[in-house]
């Protein structure tokens, strides 16, 4: 066993990969691209063509032009920006928005946020996979409707939703589709040349990229408008004021060009990651899967096992670094939404633990997770061998 500890948590974060720190090295200090990209000295010159040099970098991993990407601090702000600034745009048109149920925090309280200042926001559950059904969508868009919010890739159980059809029934409804694709963009391919997408977000610490930086990509449509929900100067179209972290956005656009160089390697090796790990465990008794093999980016693992209590599942794991769900959510207390609105019961969901693969997860430390995983489920269930969940649904 590794002395150390073993992370399994890239659904959280991800290290910077190294390539990426050479060059956030290289654009700090003096010597680096440290100025103000907004100044029109021979140094701010210098900044701003580094930012430029990333923003199309980003952008051809997303196959759209550099001008549609807005830099945010992340993703949560970048959804912030596409909810509120559509809402607060196409206030006059009506003031009914839909989401669902298992989106990631930043999206569920932006919402429920507007709710309190009088919008009205159809939640919408997903099928027992955690997938959309798109008939629940069609019915639920009314004429009012000006937005349609739905994450690509979940945070918690790696569902993939098809967000093209959902991108299609709202281009034909007349209501803009914004997605949350913090846990997509570098992990699988994204065209937003060919995807009805009007917003999008993203992060580049999920993709071994720097913390603190993300984009929000808008459309180039005329139905596509924003307000800002921060004021300032000028920068980003004066969309989201305040001078440009121009060593994280450089860092940001060398992990997008690393992510589309190698992003077939890498799903091939999170897709043996999981299925090792799946092996390993699948064969003890009353453990649900959550989230189906189909449709489900291969670097997330998500499982209940009815009989124990997450917490102590966890603990029990050590080294091994693992989730109970969101790591936003995971001092709340309470156990997931996400896994309840797929029909989880409390003491199912809050039995849940979520593998999440990267690049440098290795076949030795998935056997090792095995190894842990398996004695703390067993020890537990002998301590307290009563079943909880299944026996109660």
């Amino acid at each position: 066993m590794s002395n150390g500890p073993i992370y399994l948590d890239y659904a959280a974060t991800t290290p910077p990969d190294p390539r990426v720190l050479h060059v956030l090295q290289d654009s700090l200090g003096q010597t680096g691209s440290f100025a103000n990209p907004s100044s029109i000295h021979a140094a701010g010159r210098q900044s701003a063509a580094m930012v430029a040099i990333a923003r199309t970098q980003v952008a051809e991993l997303l196959n759209t032009r550099q001008e549609r990407l807005i830099w945010t601090s992340g993703a949560t702000e970048a959804n912030n920006l596409a909810i509120q600034g559509v809402a607060n745009a196409r206030e006059h048109r009506g003031k009914h928005l839909i989401s669902m149920a298992t989106e990631h925090k930043s999206v569920v309280d932006t919402f429920a946020a507007l709710e309190k200042r009088g919008y009205k926001v159809t939640w919408l559950k997903p099928d027992g996979s955690g997938r959309l059904l798109l008939d629940s969508l069609s019915q639920a868009i009314r004429p009012e409707t000006q937005l349609v919010s739905v994450m690509h890739v979940n945070n918690e159980t790696g569902v993939i939703q098809d967000i093209h059809k959902i991108g299609m029934l709202c281009r034909e409804r007349d209501v803009l589709f914004h997605t949350d694709a913090a846990q997509s963009v570098g992990r699988l391919a994204i065209d937003l040349a060919e995807l009805p997408v009007d917003l999008l977000s993203l992060t580049a610490h999920k993709f071994y990229g720097p913390q603190g930086i993300g984009a929000l990509f808008v459309a180039d449509r005329p139905a596509v408008q924003l307000s800002p929900i921060m004021f300032g100067g000028g920068q980003e179209r004066r969309l989201r004021p305040g001078t440009l972290p121009v060593h994280l956005i450089v860092g940001a656009g060398a992990a997008a060009r690393i992510a589309a160089d190698e992003m077939h390697e890498n799903l091939s090796h999170m897709t043996a990651m999981r299925d090792r790990l799946w092996n390993g465990i699948s064969d003890l008794d009353d453990l649900i899967r959550n989230g189906l093999p189909v449709h489900c980016y291969p670097g997330i693992l998500n499982v209940s096992a009815d009989g124990v209590e997450g917490e102590s599942l966890m603990l029990g794991m050590e080294p091994v670094c693992v989730a109970s769900g969101s790591a936003c959510n995971a001092t709340s207390g309470e156990s997931s939404y996400v896994l309840r609105a797929l029909g989880r019961d409390d003491l199912l969901a809050q039995s849940a633990v979520r593998f999440s693969f990267g690049r440098p997860t290795t076949a030795a430390e998935v056997d090792t997770a095995i190894d842990r995983y398996r004695w703390s489920v067993e020890h537990l269930r002998g301590i307290a061998p009563a079943k909880t969940g299944l026996l109660l649904k």
